[in-house]
């Protein structure tokens, strides 16, 4: 206890110093072996992602999957929530979440992003691990093992953060070549988080569903909210900072997200106005509760000011931690750029609907070939701005449509594996009504059966009517080329919910019947149903 108290103590000592001593502060001698696994990554996992540290040390990332990749691809996604206290602060709006690096599916015939998140809050020893790059003295290495530097760094401030990440993405770039994830073959580097990477990862990504994601808290299965994250009170933290790892993570991997210590960002705060948020920048924001803050607290919409300086100087907040991600450059290369840009021509060129037509895209057209024939400037300027006004409707369209198309293609998968239930359980009672009541063998229960037979086939009827029904007037809606961007989009979102990961199957089987529609228009509802009743079998 004297050594846990006096490492805590040091630790405190230290952040209380002027950030260009705070490194010659850390009192310890280097360790001569890498840190044990328990003192940066107390929970492993086999999808965990490590990477050294100064001072033998470690630190541990989780991938965070977006179902989308490649210029200007994104996922649109709701952040805040509706009917708070607070709606200036924390109303719901409309945001978009890309990762920074892409991956190509197994089959190479679709791309996904991702971007690395840390698993844990920033420990003490790593930060002072970190803070001997200050002045390159490694014999000012924090030794793990005495005291406890397992606890969450507090009282660092918002540009200690940014200053410590620089030093570090110095560090592996001299001492770790090759294990930082690569765009366009360029490394990504080390910051904190913007708010929206923060609240896509606190809500599980795409490892829940869209109701979960909506939801104020991600969904903690088999266990009370104390069994996944700290808050104040008796029943939690006691008003007590703790342990990096000791309970339960989220869907992603990620521990404490949402309690223990509240966290920076690389934003500036902005307050809300409905659905945008205000023209004004203030200082940093700090997303996430923290162990002093009651229960109600706890929600992935929480979102507060931080303050870096009040009337005497610097102010240190001991409730306030950090956790950072790895991003990767946007411009990586001359190619990525020219593909950036036509990938930018392509967006709101009218493809809302599958209308041989295409009159929206003509609309646009006509509009720029229109605004190419005219010599007056300031006509051209206008005829260009309705251009751009144009295409941006258009792309809010295509943004909706493909959403819908994802809702559809979800219900369809859905209904595939409800026609092989229902198909396999009239199966089972034409069996059993064959043995007990055909051939003879008639008994007073048969009429029964007959009724619950009949009753039955006619619900696989009904099902299978509403699914060649959804099935059509999708593909009648959408059209092939539509449908075809957002089926990997959708399985790579079940790939990745563990809950919804046995939808694929009926996804795949949903989808190839509707392709076979497309190219025949030929609605066989009997060879359908057989389909989905042998997936997995």
């Amino acid at each position: 206890m004297k050594s846990e108290l006096l490492g805590r103590c040091a630790v405190l000592a230290l952040l209380a110093l002027p950030s260009s001593q705070a490194a010659v502060a850390a009192e310890a001698t280097a360790p001569t072996a890498k840190w044990d696994a328990r003192f940066y990554n107390p929970k492993p996992d086999g999808a965990d992602i490590e990477l050294p540290l100064p001072c033998n040390g470690a630190i541990v990332f989780r991938k965070i999957v977006v179902p989308v990749g490649g210029p200007l691809a994104d996922l649109p996604i709701q952040v805040g929530q509706e009917g708070g206290a607070y709606s200036f602060i924390e109303k719901s709006r409309p945001a978009y979440i890309a990762g920074g690096f892409t991956e190509t599916s197994a089959d190479k015939k679709s791309r996904s992003s991702y971007y690395l998140m840390a698993k844990y809050e920033l420990t003490t020893s790593q930060y002072l691990a970190l803070a001997t790059l200050a002045n390159g003295d490694s014999a000012k290495c924090p030794d793990p093992q005495a005291g406890d530097g397992r606890f969450p760094i507090t009282g660092a401030n918002w540009f200690d953060a940014m200053r410590t990440a620089h030093l570090y993405n110095i560090w592996l770039r001299q001492h770790a070549k090759g294990l930082l994830p690569q765009e366009d073959k360029i490394s990504g580097f080390v910051r904190l988080p913007t708010e929206v990477e923060w609240e896509f990862a606190a809500r599980g990504g795409i490892n829940v569903n869209a109701a979960e994601f909506a939801e104020a808290r991600y969904p903690m299965p088999d266990g009370k909210i104390n069994d996944y994250e700290w808050f104040g009170g008796t029943q939690s933290s006691n008003s007590k900072i703790n342990r990096i790892g000791v309970l339960r993570p989220n869907p992603l991997g990620l521990h404490d997200m949402l309690g223990n210590v509240s966290e920076m960002t690389l934003d500036a705060f902005r307050l809300n106005k409905f659905d945008r948020q205000n023209g004004s920048a203030g200082s940093f924001v700090i997303r996430g509760s923290d162990f002093m803050q009651p229960e109600s607290e706890l929600r992935a919409a929480l979102r507060r000011e931080g303050n870096l300086y009040d009337e005497d100087g610097e102010i240190k907040d001991k409730t306030v931690g950090l956790r950072w991600v790895i991003a990767s450059r946007e411009m990586t290369s001359a190619n990525h750029v020219k593909a950036l840009e036509e990938s930018y021509s392509k967006l709101g060129d009218g493809q809302v609907s599958s209308d041989a037509s295409k009159k929206g895209a003509s609309a646009v057209k006509e509009l720029n070939t229109l605004a190419g024939t005219v010599t007056d400037k300031k006509l051209k300027d206008q005829l260009a701005g309705l251009e751009g006004k144009l295409r941006a409707s258009n792309q809010q369209q295509e943004e909706a449509r493909d959403q819908a198309i994802r809702a559809s293609l979800n219900l369809g998968a859905f209904l595939c594996t409800k026609l092989k239930d229902d198909g396999e359980h009239r199966n089972l009672l034409r069996s059993v009504y064959k043995s007990n009541c055909e051939d003879g063998n008639s008994d007073a229960t048969c009429e029964r059966r007959k009724q619950l037979l009949t009753s039955h086939e006619r619900r696989v009827e009904g099902v299978t009517q509403y699914y060649a029904s959804s099935l059509v007037d999708a593909a009648t809606l959408y059209g092939g080329d539509n449908l075809t961007k957002q089926v990997p989009v959708l399985d790579k979102m079940f790939e990745q919910n563990k809950q919804l990961n046995g939808l694929r199957p009926y996804l795949t089987t949903y989808w190839s019947q509707q392709k076979a529609y497309l190219s025949n228009k030929k609605i066989d509802r009997s060879a359908w149903l057989d389909s989905c009743m042998a997936v997995n079998k």
